[in-house]
C-alpha cells in the first residue's frame, strides 16, 4: 500500500510560552474526540465528540469523501453515550449510561445503569432498546444486523471474589437489531461460564471453575461440534498466568496463549488443545512479561487473527509475525508527528481506508484518516495541549535499600533541574502501569513539577517473583513497598534532579493509601501528601469481600491488607500536612474510609484539608469537568501553599475557551 501526502489541519491560536502553564480548564476537560471509527465500506466516519466544556458526548457521522460537510449528529440526552461500534454498512450501535440513584447500593454497586441503541445513518433514525445493563460482546462481523450481548446472572454467589470476577455466570444472547428481539445462545454456569465466540456467533472457547477440586478449567469446541472439550486445568492456588488469546493462525487446532509455564516471566506459546500441551514458545523476555497480542488491523475480513505480540517497558513495544501488518505499522509511524504508540483503530472491509490513533507523552491522542491514498488529521483528543509544552517521560531503574531494583517512569518538566518533586504511585496495587500519556503527571510537569511514578514491588509485568515479594512473607504495604517509593526520592536527590525540602506525594486508591502511610513515616521524605480515594482502614476494606476469597486471590489480598500497616492506626504519627480527597459515591473504597480518617485527624489535632467530590465514583471515567477543576485547583494550591513546594511558575486557573479544530 502506498501512503501519500500528510495533510495537517492547523489549530487556531498562538502557543503559550514554555514558561507559562496552561489554564487548569485545559486539563479538566474530557477528550474532545474519541472512538473514531470507519463504517465497513469506508463511506462513513463516526466519532464521539464533546461539543463544549462540561457537556456529554455526541456521535458525529461524516461523509468520508468530504469531511467538510455538516455531520449527522446523535445525542442520547439525558443519557451519556460511552461508546459505539459499526454493525453493518449503514448502522451503528451505541451504549449509554445514566445515573439512577444518588448513593451506591454497596461495595462495587455503583450509581449508573446502561442501555443500548441502534442508529441507522442512511435513514437518520434512532431506536433505543429496553435491555437493562447489556454488555456488547461482539458486533458479529459475519452476521450484519445482529450483535452478541451478555448479562451477568447470579451476582453474589459466595464462590469467591476471584471466581466471580473471571467466571461469574453470564447469559449470552444473539440480539436482532432490526426486530429488537434476542435469542438465547448459551447460559453460563460457574463450571463453564465465560465464553468466547467467533465472527459468526459460534462458541469456541470457555472458562470455568471446578468448586470441588479448586481448579480453573479451559474448554474448546471443534468446528461444527456441540460438545466442550477440556484442554487445561490450573489450581486456584497457582499464581502463574494462563491467558488464551485465540486460535493460532498458523496451526489449526492450536491456540495462542500467554503463560509462565514454570518461568518467572510470561511468554507467548502455541498450545495444542487436543494434546493438552504447550507446543512452541513463540516469544518471551527475561526482564518483563508480555503485555498482550496484536490482532489484524481488519476485523471485518480477519476477525481475531493474531499478527504479533507486545511487551511493556519504557513504552509498548512489540514484534509482528505478519510481515504485511508490520510493514504497514512501520510506514505509518514514519509519517505521524511525535509517533510513540500508534494503533489502527478501524479499517474498511476492502482494506483501503483506515483510522489511526497515536498517543505518547507529547501527544495526548491524535486521530488520523487514511483514505484514497491521503493521510489526514482528524483531530486531537486534547487540541489545546501542544507537543512543545508537554513533557518527556523517561524510563528509569533505581536501587531499593534492600538491593531490589525498582523500575519507574519520570516525567521531566521543561527547564533546568533541580525541580520540586511529586511522587505519584499507581493504584491497585497489583496492576501493570505503562505510561503513554498520563494526565496527572503532565499537568504537574506543566506546572513545573518533576513526577516519579514508581513501579514498586507488587507491580505486575515484571515477573512472578517481583509481584509476589509484596505479600509472600506478609503484606509489605507500609513496609518495603513504601521503602521503594522513598528510595526513589533518595535516588532523584542523589541525581541532582530535586532537593530534600521540595518533595510531596500524591496518589489515588492504593496510591492514596500510600500517601497516608507516607504522612506518618519517620524519617520523613515529604513536605506534604495528597491522598485521593484512599483506603484508610485495612480491615474494613478487606471485610467487604473477605469471606468470598479463595486460593491465590485470598493469599494475595489477606496478606496485603491484614499484614500491612493501616493508616487509621498511624494517625498519631502524622507529621506533615494532608489534603484528603474522596468522591461521595465511591463504590470501590466507600466514603466511610475518608470520614473515619478525617475524624481521627481532628481528634489528634493534625493539620489537614478535606475535599469531597459530589457525584464522583472511584474511577476516572466518573470524574467529570467540575470534579477535575475542583481537584486540580485544590491540588496545585495545596502544593504551593500548605506544602510550600517551590517552582518558578504560577498555576493558571482561568477557564479559557480554546478553539477546537474540526475535520
Amino acid at each position: 500500500m502506498r501512503l501519500l501526502t500528510l495533510l495537517l489541519v492547523a489549530l487556531l491560536g498562538s502557543p503559550l510560552s514554555l514558561a507559562d502553564p496552561y489554564p487548569l480548564d485545559y486539563w479538566a476537560r474530557r477528550s474532545a474526540i474519541s472512538n473514531v471509527e470507519l463504517s465497513p465500506t469506508g463511506a462513513y466516519l463516526g466519532m464521539m465528540k464533546i461539543p463544549a466544556r462540561g457537556e456529554n458526548p455526541v456521535i458525529e457521522i461524516f461523509n468520508t469523501d468530504d469531511l467538510t460537510e455538516e455531520p449527522f449528529r446523535v445525542n442520547a440526552n439525558p443519557m451519556e453515550i460511552t461508546s459505539f461500534s459499526w454493525v453493518d454498512d449503514n448502522s451503528l450501535v451505541f451504549r449509554a449510561r445514566q445515573q439512577v440513584r444518588k448513593q451506591i447500593d454497596g461495595f462495587n454497586e455503583g450509581i449508573y445503569e446502561y442501555r443500548i441503541a441502534l442508529v441507522d445513518v442512511k435513514k437518520k433514525e434512532l431506536e433505543a432498546f429496553d435491555e437493562r445493563d447489556p454488555f456488547i460482546v461482539s458486533v458479529l462481523p459475519d452476521k450484519p444486523g445482529k450483535i452478541l450481548i451478555s448479562f451477568s446472572e447470579g451476582g453474589k454467589d459466595g464462590v469467591g471474589a476471584k471466581v466471580q470476577a473471571a467466571f461469574r455466570p453470564r447469559a449470552y444472547w444473539e440480539f436482532d437489531l432490526n426486530r429488537g428481539s434476542k435469542k438465547l445462545l448459551v447460559r453460563g454456569k460457574i463450571s463453564l461460564g465465560n465464553i468466547d465466540f467467533d465472527a459468526a456467533g459460534n462458541p469456541i472457547l470457555a472458562r470455568g471453575f471446578d468448586i470441588n477440586s479448586g481448579e480453573f478449567i479451559w474448554y474448546w469446541r471443534e468446528p461444527g461440534e456441540k460438545d466442550w472439550l477440556e484442554f487445561y486445568r490450573q489450581s486456584e492456588d497457582s499464581f502463574e498466568d494462563f491467558t488464551v488469546y485465540g486460535p493460532d493462525p498458523e496451526v489449526p487446532g492450536n491456540f495462542i496463549v500467554s503463560a509462565n509455564n514454570g518461568s518467572d516471566t510470561t511468554g507467548l506459546w502455541s498450545f495444542n488443545a487436543a494434546k493438552k500441551q504447550f507446543q512452541e514458545l513463540l516469544y518471551q523476555r527475561k526482564d518483563v512479561d508480555i503485555c498482550g497480542v496484536k490482532y489484524h488491523s481488519n476485523p471485518w475480513t480477519h476477525s481475531d487473527v493474531i499478527t504479533g505480540v507486545g511487551y511493556c517497558k519504557d513504552k509498548i513495544r512489540g514484534e509482528f509475525f505478519d510481515a504485511q501488518e508490520g510493514a504497514l505499522h512501520q510506514q505509518l509511524e514514519q509519517l505521524i508527528p511525535n509517533a510513540h504508540y500508534g494503533t489502527i483503530t478501524s479499517r474498511s472491509r476492502d482494506g483501503n481506508s483506515m483510522t489511526i490513533r497515536n498517543v505518547g507523552p507529547r501527544d495526548p491522542g491524535t486521530h488520523y484518516l487514511l483514505h484514497k491514498g491521503k493521510l489526514q488529521l482528524i483531530g486531537s483528543q486534547r487540541p489545546y495541549l501542544e507537543a512543545e509544552n508537554l513533557a518527556d517521560v523517561r524510563y528509569v531503574t533505581y536501587p531499593a535499600r534492600d538491593g531490589e531494583s525498582v523500575p519507574g517512569y519520570l516525567t521531566v518538566p521543561n527547564g533546568e533541574p533541580p525541580f520540586p518533586l511529586v511522587v505519584l504511585p499507581h493504584g491497585g496495587p497489583f496492576v501493570r502501569e505503562t505510561i503513554l500519556f498520563d494526565e496527572w503527571a503532565q499537568l504537574l510537569a506543566n506546572n513545573g513539577y518533576l513526577v516519579l511514578q514508581p513501579q514498586y514491588r507488587g507491580s505486575r509485568g515484571y515477573g512472578q517473583r517481583y509481584y509476589q515479594i509484596a505479600f509472600n512473607n506478609g503484606g509489605q504495604g507500609g513496609y518495603k513497598m513504601q521503602d521503594d517509593k522513598d528510595d526513589g526520592v533518595a535516588y532523584l536527590i542523589k541525581e541532582g534532579l530535586t532537593t530534600p525540602d521540595n518533595v510531596a506525594m500524591f496518589g489515588w486508591s492504593y496510591g492514596g493509601y500510600a500517601a497516608l502511610i507516607a504522612a506518618s513515616r519517620t524519617p520523613q521524605s515529604y513536605q506534604c501528601v495528597i491522598a485521593g480515594a484512599a483506603v484508610t482502614d485495612n480491615e474494613m476494606q478487606v471485610n467487604y469481600y473477605r469471606y468470598q476469597l479463595r486460593g491465590a486471590g485470598k493469599i494475595e489480598q489477606l496478606a496485603m491488607w491484614d499484614d500491612s500497616i493501616s493508616p487509621l492506626e498511624e494517625v498519631e504519627k502524622v507529621n506533615v500536612p494532608i489534603l484528603l480527597i474522596h468522591g461521595d459515591v465511591d463504590q470501590r473504597v466507600p466514603l466511610e474510609h475518608a470520614e473515619k480518617y478525617r475524624d481521627a485527624l481532628v481528634d489528634a489535632g493534625k493539620p489537614h484539608t478535606y475535599l469531597e467530590l459530589e457525584g464522583a465514583d472511584h474511577f476516572s471515567n466518573t470524574l467529570f469537568y467540575h470534579h477535575k477543576l475542583e481537584l486540580y485547583q485544590a491540588m496545585l494550591g495545596y502544593l504551593t501553599n500548605e506544602c510550600g513546594l517551590k517552582t518558578n511558575l504560577e498555576p493558571k486557573v482561568a477557564q479559557a475557551n480554546p478553539t477546537i479544530a474540526t475535520p
